[in-house]
């Protein structure tokens, strides 16, 4: 393992081989932890400003934003949008800048939309227009993940990349959960500035974020590593997306990450416009928090099982849990409504651990039909054609944030109440598990139409 001479603040390794046993064990798997941590820290934050609008939303009309409900869905909806469309660039930054000094970018970029939000809600009588940017701004968030898991996809070997990938997806997840948490917590504590009203500091809410966005920053630039495997020309990576699997990971991905995310950022306000005398609005962090948890045991049980048979249970299961949530609806109980999002979260999350699995999977099958000295060639840009995968797809999937939260205002526009997009959720559910099963698992009519069966992805 070797560095540049050049100075430690462009510091790059330019000898990284994972797949080597003897060079794992010799230092690589210790650098490969080192900046996990880092990774996953600055990933959190990420996480934790792009669903902040989540629940700083509900509060909005107490604090004087006599915004209606349709508007209160679009904003927890932009973010989404943004940042889905953010997670393109981020993902091509890796490799035109390093993993080490993007990610101390992404996260310093953090205090645009904190700083938005802290200027809107100090400022009586700031016109919808504007919060709408703030919000837009959040999805800068949302594309730390596709950099993030695209740099770390080089830093593990095939045998240990389905946990490592969901342990930093997982720690990334968990936080929409802590900001879910800690918002209606802090947000009741007059510490500095005047309240909004009474017994009511929203700016807390942006504020106490500033500081762990700074050390993250700080600690990236002073911690992590550049993997110059990782410098990727911008046409290797765009040559991925004319495989077919792109597109097909990318819209299960839509079904797993999209719910997840989705409904992070719309649960606070179902719960709030189906059960209007629910207070504790802090129990919409427990979805989040299971489905976070439950991201890295989706990859576990891929490694060992594969990852689309395990993906298949979850958009099964997935499907089950949105039709008990409408009948939960139609008798009027919180307990089993919430009852079947849990379940939800729980599955998006399995699903979202399987579907980024499966992606090295699938081009690694791909470079296993070369043979001789072209196998290492074709080993080589697999790994590079699943990290540019791992970013489109992600930043694909993050479409569903939008969707979902649209949807349910929708549904309650025109019916006053969320069951009808539930059910179209199914019938996505559905279509993704019959997609997933063709190209993944069919083993019929494979002679004319083939499929990845027969490689375990």
């Amino acid at each position: 393992m070797t560095m540049t001479n050049a100075p430690e603040k462009r510091r790059w390794i330019t000898d990284w081989n994972p797949d080597d046993e003897t060079f794992w064990r010799a230092g690589g798997a210790r650098v490969a932890r080192r900046n996990l941590i880092w990774s996953i820290l600055a990933e959190h934050l990420g996480f934790s400003v792009w669903l902040l609008w989540s629940v700083v939303v509900v509060s909005l009309p107490a604090a004087g934003f006599d915004f209606g409900v349709d508007q209160l869905f679009w904003l927890v909806a932009v973010p989404n949008l943004f940042g889905a469309f953010m997670r393109i660039p981020y993902t091509a930054a890796v490799a035109r800048f390093g993993g080490r000094n993007w990610t101390t970018v992404s996260a310093a970029l953090l205090l645009v939309p904190l700083g938005l939000l802290t200027y809107c809600v100090t400022t009586p009588g700031t016109p919808y227009e504007l919060f709408l940017l703030a919000a837009i701004t959040a999805g800068f968030g949302g594309g730390n993940f596709a950099s993030s898991m695209a740099n770390i996809s080089y830093f593990y070997p095939d045998r240990y990349k389905g946990t490592a990938l969901g342990l930093n997806a997982a720690g990334g997840n968990i936080g929409v959960a802590v900001v879910q948490f800690l918002v209606p917590l802090v947000i009741g504590v007059g510490v500095i500035g005047t309240a909004q009203s009474d017994g009511l500091w929203l700016h807390n809410a942006p504020l106490l974020w500033i500081v762990p966005v700074v050390v993250a920053a700080v600690c990236a630039w002073r911690y992590m590593d550049n993997l110059a495997v990782s410098r990727t020309p911008l046409r290797v990576q765009l040559r991925a997306l004319r495989s077919k699997h792109c597109w097909i990971m990318s819209g299960l991905y839509i079904g797993t990450f999209g719910s997840f995310i989705g409904y992070s950022a719309a649960f606070p306000l179902v719960i709030k416009a189906e059960f209007p005398d629910m207070s504790a609005l802090w129990l919409a962090a427990l979805g989040p928090l299971v489905g976070s948890v439950a991201r890295p045991f989706g990859g576990w049980l891929s490694d060992r099982s594969t990852g689309a048979r395990v993906t298949n249970w979850s958009f099964a299961g997935m499907g089950l849990g949105a039709i008990s949530a409408v009948a939960a609806l139609s008798v009027g109980s919180f307990g089993w409504f919430f009852a079947s999002f849990l379940a939800l979260f729980v599955l998006s999350g399995v699903g979202n651990g399987s579907t980024f699995r499966m992606i090295p999977a699938i081009y690694r099958a791909e470079a296993a039909t070369s043979d001789g000295p072209e196998a290492t060639a074709a080993l080589d840009l697999a790994r590079k054609r699943s990290a540019a995968v791992i970013g489109f797809s992600s930043a694909v999937g993050a479409l569903g944030g939008f969707a979902i939260p649209r949807g349910f205002g929708a549904s309650l526009a025109a019916t006053g109440s969320v069951d009808t997009a539930l059910l179209v959720f199914v019938v996505v559910y559905a279509g993704c598990g019959v997609a997933n099963w063709w190209f993944y698992q069919r083993t019929v009519l494979t002679t004319r139409l083939p499929s990845l069966a027969h490689a375990r992805v």
